[in-house]
């Protein structure tokens, strides 16, 4: 393993205008990552991506790297990319052992934290090295967020998160789950208990419908619902999936892995909104693929799809009189999924836009002082990276304000 990674870092040109890095939503320093871990100085290069990617670790096996700093590789072009990705983990694995808590100045101030996904445990950490004392409110009983119950365990193995969670309480970070705000406790109750600021992190858990007929149907289900706990599912031997963005594939691959003989996913567009890396994994596993239609009816024997064809002027159409019946025991529709609104419901001054998305700034802050926000639950369903980047700039902007009262 060690020997091939080295030799896979040998590979990279140490370009003096990285497309790696430009490639990469939270601008690693790839070359310089690579450089400093040849030269032998691997705690220097795991300290370097920690610094400054928080979630270094998880991102390393997650992110959609062929898209992103992999797929900007200047060796890519002509063949193979340098895989980042291997390097970046067997880095930051090794080093994350080694994080030194040091000597953390308290500031006596208390901040807390909805939501214990990846936006919250960014905050979390980035806030608790400067001394605040945290408290993360998690709905379910263990913390991760879409990491945790987003993400299969053959993709992100979850002692990735438990080892999260051991670091965060050795940083002093309390953690109070299968605690909803917005129920028992308000957003107010924690200003009336003298927290100084709140960040918001709670993600898109509300999974997006169809609006077509057959969806309260007992052998349909969302696929947000179903990567929760697989284990508590009965889907028969076949299932039709409805989307095909990379949660899709998850279902796929996870169904299978659970006892479906058939999985097919059906997609509208010709070109899967899933990674390649992610399709091609899933193909290999035996899933089936329907492109060019567009679902009309949910039924206990299946799925009703219509095709959908393109006129000269590019424009998508239904082919009436084409709607045809693929069988399945089961339906999962994988078409992303939006917020809940808990939180907002119970808690003035709070402005969200018409998708319930929360209102801020350029750098956090939503309409109501002193509460802050990032991740899905502003910016909508995106990568795990895109939102550690996010709460990056967000705690920075907690610091200034947190510092000025």
């Amino acid at each position: 393993m060690a020997f091939n990674i080295i030799n896979e870092a040998r590979r990279c040109l140490n370009c003096k205008n990285p497309q790696c890095s430009k490639g990469c939503p939270i601008s690693t320093p790839i070359p310089e990552v690579i450089s400093t871990f040849l030269s032998g100085e691997i705690d220097k290069a795991g300290d370097m991506l920690f610094e400054n990617n928080p979630l270094s670790m998880i991102c390393s096996l997650i992110c959609n790297h062929e898209n992103q700093c992999e797929g900007h590789c200047v060796l890519g072009r002509k063949g193979a990319p340098v895989h980042f990705s291997n390097i970046e983990h067997y880095i930051s694995d090794s080093y994350f052992y080694k994080l030194d808590i040091g000597n953390i100045e308290k500031k006596g101030k208390r901040v807390g934290v909805i939501g214990g996904g990846p936006a919250g445990i960014t905050i979390a950490i980035l806030l608790a090295r400067k001394g605040y004392d945290i408290t993360i409110f998690e709905s379910r009983e263990k913390i991760g967020g879409v990491l945790r119950y987003g993400i299969p365990e053959f993709r992100l193995p979850k002692e990735n998160v438990e080892r999260y969670k051991k670091y965060m309480i050795a940083l002093g970070i309390k953690i109070r789950p299968n605690t909803s705000i917005g129920t028992t406790i308000t957003v107010d109750d924690m200003f009336r208990d003298g927290y100084s600021a709140i960040f918001i992190g709670t993600g898109v858990w509300k999974p997006n419908t169809l609006g077509i007929k057959g969806e309260s149907l007992g052998n349909v289900h969302f696929a947000i619902n179903y990567l929760i706990n697989p284990d508590v599912f009965t889907l028969g031997d076949s299932l039709n999936i409805i989307g095909a963005g990379n949660s899709a594939m998850d279902v796929a691959r996870t169904a299978l892995r659970h006892g479906c003989r058939k999985v097919t996913v059906f997609a509208r567009s010709e070109r899967l909104a899933a990674s390649v890396t992610e399709v091609e994994y899933a193909k290999f596993d035996g899933v089936e693929f329907v492109t060019g239609v567009e679902p009309v009816e949910i039924t206990d024997e299946g799925t009703v799809f219509i095709k959908v064809e393109r006129d000269s002027d590019g424009v998508k159409h239904r082919v009436e009189g084409s709607e045809k019946l693929y069988p399945a025991t089961s339906t999962i529709i994988a078409v992303s999924q939006g917020p809940r609104d808990r939180i907002v419901s119970t808690t003035t001054g709070i402005d969200v836009t018409e998708r319930g998305l929360l209102v801020t700034n350029t750098f956090g802050k939503t309409t109501r002082d002193g509460i802050f926000a990032a991740g899905d639950v502003v910016l909508g369903a995106r990568t795990v990276v895109e939102a550690v980047n996010y709460s990056k700039q967000v705690a920075e902007t907690m610091d200034e304000y947190l510092r000025s009262l």
